[in-house]
């Protein structure tokens, strides 16, 4: 999702989710590799709150980006394509 000031994905593993908040000039100034990589690594503040009631088992959790990696070229000849589920 993008906003004016930032930009927001959610990211779900066993342990929970996490929400992977891009703000605007980290995006502006590494656009490439947010709209383009198929594989991207993450770098920043990781952030914990408590949440009344989420089902995130009372935390949230937030990973504020400074930095974004483009991490491609491992994937190597793997295929990533979308899976239909339906």
């Amino acid at each position: 999702m993008y906003g004016k000031r930032r930009a927001i994905s959610s990211a779900t593993s066993e342990t929970g989710t996490v929400n992977v908040i891009v703000w605007k000039a980290l995006r502006e100034r590494q656009r490439r590799e947010l709209v383009h990589a198929r594989l991207l690594a993450v770098q920043g503040t990781w952030q914990r709150s408590a949440d009344a009631g989420g089902e995130s088992g009372g935390e949230v959790r937030h990973l504020i980006a400074t930095r974004l990696r483009d991490l491609t070229p491992l994937l190597g000849n793997l295929m990533t394509g979308s899976r239909d589920f339906h």
